[in-house]
């Protein structure tokens, strides 16, 4: 795993920029956490795309079944799969993540209508990237979609790992939750659904989801120094798109109250 290290610190200086970055400053009420939610949401999705993308690529998701070129790697992606595809919400229900974000914004009141004909209007098109150009969805969120699209076009592993496992966020369940907290002493009572999505996030991304996905990359690059050098260069390019969709969630919620202050 040496060569993950190399690349961990190579991408040092950009995850310190998301991790202080003013957007986090700017979420400071639960109306904010609604703004916020609006346009992750797509992050959200677009990730269970990248996950399909390589379970598609790393195991046989046709018939007839044949054996995965690498059970390992095969092991490592279902896994993530059975945690984010069809975990067990907080009622005991199978639910995706996805799915428990939506319910989790409807629950802070925040609009779902927006991403859900998003979704309905992906049925309209043979490429989701054409489904993106034409939804009507903020920049931010659109172009941050484009970019994951168009790493899963590319249809190289390595490339699609790289963006799944270093382009994520880590610090927003932590951020939200203190928000929470702060907002009242019945903040359980409140949110039950976003808390448990939260603390989720955290249990399965900070214990399980991370330390696979890096095996994962090591397993799929092997000594291969070209597809280590790739995947570096998406782990970097896939962090700036996360730092372009922070600044426009952040102007998004700057424009908000402007909006509500000139009412």
């Amino acid at each position: 795993m040496e060569r993950i290290q190399l690349i961990e610190n190579e991408i040092k200086p950009l995850k310190a920029k998301l991790q202080n970055h003013k957007l986090y400053r700017q979420i400071k009420r639960i109306k904010d956490i609604r703004g916020f939610m609006s346009l992750h949401v797509y992050a959200v999705w677009d990730f269970m795309s990248l996950l399909k993308a390589l379970q598609n690529k790393l195991t046989c998701t046709e018939v007839p079944w044949t054996p995965a070129k690498n059970a390992s790697t095969a092991r490592f992606i279902n896994e993530i799969v059975l945690g984010e595809e069809s975990d067990i919400d907080e009622r005991g229900r199978p639910s995706s993540h996805f799915e428990m974000y939506l319910e989790a914004m409807k629950e802070v009141g925040a609009s779902t209508d927006t991403v859900e004909r998003f979704i309905k209007s992906l049925e309209n098109f043979d490429d989701p990237r054409d489904a993106i150009k034409n939804a009507y969805i903020k920049d931010a969120a659109r172009d941050f979609m484009q970019y994951t699209f168009n790493i899963i076009a590319s249809g190289e592993t390595h490339k699609i790992a790289a963006a799944f496992t270093f382009g994520r966020e880590e610090l927003i369940p932590d951020i939200f939750i203190e928000i929470i907290k702060q907002s009242g002493t019945n903040y359980k009572d409140q949110f039950p659904k976003l808390l448990y999505y939260l603390n989720r996030h955290i249990e399965l991304d900070g214990d399980e989801h991370g330390p696979l996905s890096k095996k994962m990359i090591a397993e799929l690059c092997g000594e291969d120094d070209r597809k280590w050098e790739e995947v570096l260069e998406v782990a970097q390019s896939s962090l700036h798109a996360r730092l372009k969709l922070w600044d426009g969630i952040g102007q998004a919620l700057v424009n908000r109250r402007s909006a509500l202050l000139m009412l």
